[in-house]
């Protein structure tokens, strides 16, 4: 106990730390997040009532976009860390201000949301109908109570992040997930499909209330301020309205797919948002561990003009992003299969199912690196208070991205030779409602053209000359990466017959074997070429089992 509250109070100064923690917890949130889909997806099964659960996170996630970005960490923490380095009253003030802002704006904003529901509901989801449309605006009604949570859990984090306690910070979203995990298992059991909505509700709940101690610890517990300083909230709003506009659109072209996959097959939402969240999974222990790792320390050196280390605290980890990213890229392509069918193959959710969310899967999870170093600039650009470049960066390339959608669909549906192809290429032939994979490719692509214009924007805005080993540690990971995919395909179709593909566990073991192979073949591989990255990796492992030892020999020994 003593050395779980030493971890909720520690402070991490350094990246490579801070993002280790964020990673191993949130690779623990993200295990969560994964009996989460596994139970939705065997307790319910892709079809209307998950279409429905799903369509119904929509509104009230685009709402909270539009109302947290107020309290966004990436927009509050200069100001904050301002006022805070000035004294902990103007820091309390601050917060009070923000949060009495926040509060009224989120509870006024979802009043007219609940009231406006029907039409809205009606206007996004043209192909929800009857009792499936009525289902879809009382689940969305009562999600409405999560961007409230959410959004001062966010006030919250940012206090947290500024005092560089991560621990707690990146154990929230666990809870999150624990509480969504009690709507399908048990609320839904209780009291229906409204039982996910509660779960949902409970879940944000838990969100906000893990970070509570924390800020009661530092004396900033927020209250309704009669006396708001709007000056202050004037510079918030200035900064946010570009963060706001580019996190909005990011939420409208979910939406917009969202929308066009009512139209198709039933069922095509529940596989979009399954494999969504299953590449999210590399994409929340990558990219978001070092984005949110990295942010405190770029702001901190930005406001001192120490431009030479705020842009080494950003290639470095770029770098280490691109080398991490493409062995999972890699690993995921080839093994999608048994990774869906492995975590989703239960009850409701049948081969079909399976066969088309790997399929989509593998179109995902192809921009994760990309999605990962645009998650790390814009936050640069944030922490420079430069927040106009990303949101015409991404006004452009979230229209592209829609227009790619409807063009892919469109074009698959009425072209038998790219059908065909994509058939072929991941293996679903005959499979009723495969456009939807289009939806995932149109992503993809949107999000690599959104890459190449911040980077284009990024090497203008911030000049540097010296490549910060970006160049090697690509090369050096693309093969590895292919080493790795042919380690595993080989070792797949050689010890097929050795394993039972209809049970979980034969699925398990087989893909298992297959991805620890490729991973010990590619692992040797940079050890022989000395890797940079790999070495610094085994140094670090190294160095924290050591210490552990140390400390276990200083406790028997008392």
């Amino acid at each position: 106990m003593e050395r779980i509250l030493r971890l909720f109070n520690k402070e991490f100064s350094k990246i490579s730390e801070a993002a280790l923690v964020l990673a191993f917890f949130t690779l623990l949130s993200q295990i969560l997040a994964i009996f989460r889909d596994r139970f939705l997806a065997g307790n319910i099964g892709t079809g209307e009532i998950l279409d429905v659960y799903y369509a119904a996170f929509r509104v009230p996630d685009l709402l909270f976009t539009l109302g947290a970005s107020l309290v966004s960490v990436s927009v509050l923490m200069p100001f904050f860390m301002d006022r805070l380095s000035s004294s902990k009253k103007d820091a309390l003030k601050f917060v009070n201000d923000v949060f009495t802002t926040f509060f009224f704006f989120i509870v006024v904003l979802s009043i007219i949301s609940w009231i406006l529901m029907p039409w809205i509901t009606h206007l996004f989801f043209p192909g929800f109908t009857g009792l499936t449309l009525e289902k879809t605006i009382m689940i969305s009604r009562i999600m409405l109570l999560s961007p409230i949570l959410l959004g001062i859990s966010n006030l919250f984090a940012t206090i947290t992040q500024a005092y560089r306690q991560f621990f707690v910070y990146a154990i929230a979203p666990i809870f999150y997930n624990l509480g969504i995990i009690l709507g399908v298992t048990l609320f839904y059991n209780w009291f229906g499909i409204i039982g996910l909505a509660y779960g949902v509700g409970f879940g944000a709940l838990l969100h906000m209330l893990i970070q509570l101690p924390v800020i009661a610890r530092h004396g900033l517990i927020p209250k309704i301020s009669f006396t708001i300083d709007w000056v202050h909230i004037k510079q918030i709003l200035k900064h946010s309205l570009p963060r706001t506009i580019t996190l909005s659109m990011s939420k409208i072209v979910f939406l917009v797919f969202v929308s066009l996959a009512s139209t198709l097959v039933s069922g095509t939402i529940s596989v979009f948002n399954l494999s969504y969240n299953l590449q999210s999974v590399p994409l929340a222990i990558i990219g978001v561990s070092y984005s949110v790792a990295a942010f405190p320390i770029l702001v901190d050196y930005f406001n001192n003009n120490n431009y030479e280390k705020f842009l080494r605290h950003v290639m470095i980890p770029i770098r280490q992003i691109v080398f991490w990213s493409l062995p999972v890229i890699s690993l995921f392509v080839v093994l999608r299969a048994q990774i869906v069918r492995v975590i989703l193959g239960t009850g409701n959710f049948d081969w079909s199912d399976t066969k088309l969310t790997a399929a989509s899967l593998a179109l995902f999870i192809i921009s994760v690196t990309a999605q990962s170093i645009i998650l790390l600039l814009v936050r640069a650009y944030y922490a420079a208070g430069k927040t106009w470049r990303p949101l015409w960066i991404t006004l452009f390339s979230s229209g592209m991205t829609v227009i790619f959608a409807f063009m892919f669909t469109y074009l698959y549906n009425n072209n038998l030779g790219v059908k065909y192809f994509f058939e072929l290429l991941l293996r679903i032939e005959n499979v009723e409602g495969s456009s939807v994979i289009m939806l995932s490719l149109a992503y993809s692509v949107g999000m690599f053209l959104n890459l190449i214009l911040l980077w284009s924007a990024f090497k203008k805005d911030f000049p540097f000359n010296y490549n910060y080993g970006i160049s090697r540690s690509f090369l050096e990971s693309a093969f590895a990466s292919l080493i790795i995919g042919a380690v595993v395909y080989f070792v797949l179709n050689t010890t097929d017959s050795l394993f039972r593909s209809e049970t979980v566990l034969g699925v398990l073991g087989h893909g298992a074997l297959s991805g620890f192979s490729g991973i010990f073949i590619g692992f040797i591989f940079l050890r022989l070429i000395k890797n940079q990255e790999i070495m610094m990796f085994t140094n670090l492992i190294y160095k924290k089992a050591q210490k552990m030892n140390f400390i276990t020999d200083t406790s028997s020994g008392l």
